[in-house]
């Protein structure tokens, strides 16, 4: 499966440190095709192997699964299973008439994730609406079902009504539950009813420590209990000064990224570069560069191969874990994948470049120069 950073998950530990915890995606032995169950993982090892039954598990992930929380959903007709983003634990493509697309994601995030109200806003700039009030919001709701409990959904047609959202969020035992559905207008409207039967298939197992991060993201070892969470609500704020290269378009962050930019090439062929943050060391080198080798198709390294995987680069303050690797996407096309790991006081930030190969072969030299000249308000 394929994952990326960002951002952690409540797991209190003995000696109250915070590890974030790997999550596996792992496919449920019930005879149906279209159920699948993701669990998540309270083991931080790095070297345990995938469960039998296991469908390219995230490293970290245990035999042990007794007391595991579980997520558990019946596939509508048409959908397919997609590589996760940066936070998602599960991402569908729904295809529609002329080429038409929509993307479902689901997302668990610690506590009340910024709240409803900024939660709501985001996804109403994401497809260029003003932000509204509590008041507002209140009265465009629509009452739903998240497995056996009910929920509100939200549905947000763009300005331009070219793209549309449908998006839900539940709060379950100290953890916010994403749901959302984007994507042409026309197409999302119509796929509605699948969504929200998609929502009422949803099962949830509890566990008595619900701990948990997108898959395959590694543990932030060692960070602070009561650190402040670096949420949607506050990313701005904290976004380093960046010098953006000529050619490259700033597209409207994905759920948690600070920035996003895509790059087109001859032919159609792109790649993307994105730009995130993590508290403390960000779950480490090595977690992080095999999470990276996972969503392109390699094999994870042990420290002494990430020896020979990584290199550094001198940047603002100090200096960055650099990385250049190619493999495939879930297509099977070519994939380069170059990114950095700059730590910088008590947050770590996050910088890659992928996509088609040769995109990402001329941009290379530019992307390098984008990581140098970020400038961050917390550095040394």
């Amino acid at each position: 499966m394929s994952w990326l950073i960002l951002f952690f998950y409540r797991a209190l530990r003995v000696n109250r440190t915070w590890p974030l915890l790997l999550i596996a995606a792992v496919l449920a032995g019930c005879g149906r095709d279209n159920v699948k169950v993701y669990r998540l993982s309270n083991d931080d090892s790095s070297s345990a192997a995938p469960p039998p039954n296991a469908t390219a598990a995230a490293p970290g992930q245990t035999e042990n699964n007794s007391a595991q929380p579980q997520l558990q959903w019946t596939l509508p007709a048409g959908w397919t299973k997609a590589a996760p983003g940066e936070m998602s634990i599960a991402s569908f493509k729904v295809p529609g008439q002329g080429g038409t697309e929509a993307d479902v994601t689901v997302v668990p995030l610690p506590g009340m994730a910024g709240g409803d109200t900024a939660n709501v806003n985001r996804w109403r700039g994401q497809v260029g609406l003003s932000a509204a009030t509590a008041d507002e919001l209140q009265k465009i709701g629509e009452a739903v079902q998240v497995g056996d409990q009910s929920a509100t959904l939200y549905d947000l047609a763009g300005s331009d009504n070219a793209k549309r959202i449908l998006g839900v969020f539940q709060e379950r035992s100290g953890t916010t539950w994403f749901f959302k559905m984007m994507g042409d207008a026309g197409l999302v409207e119509q796929q509605k009813p699948e969504f929200e039967a998609f929502l009422k298939s949803l099962t949830f197992t509890s566990a008595s420590q619900p701990e948990a991060l997108p898959p395959g993201h590694p543990a932030i070892g060692g960070a602070d209990q009561n650190a402040p969470m670096l949420s949607a609500g506050s990313a701005d704020a904290g976004k380093p000064a960046l010098t953006v290269p000529a050619g490259w378009q700033e597209v409207p962050a994905a759920q948690f990224l600070l920035a996003e930019y895509s790059i087109t090439g001859a032919n159609g062929t792109k790649a993307e570069v994105n730009v995130a943050r993590l508290s403390g060391s960000g779950g480490g080198v090595l977690a992080n560069v095999n999470r990276w080798r996972g969503q392109i198709g390699l094999d994870p390294v042990d420290e002494t191969g990430l020896a020979k995987v990584t290199t550094t680069l001198d940047v603002t303050g100090g200096q960055a874990t650099f990385v250049d690797m190619t493999g495939n996407d879930m297509s099977g096309q070519s994939t380069r994948l170059v990114a950095a790991i700059v730590p910088m006081g008590d947050q770590t930030w996050f910088y890659k470049l992928m996509g088609d190969e040769k995109i990402v072969a001329s941009e290379k030299d530019t992307f390098t120069k984008f990581v140098q000249t970020a400038r961050y308000t917390n550095a040394p």
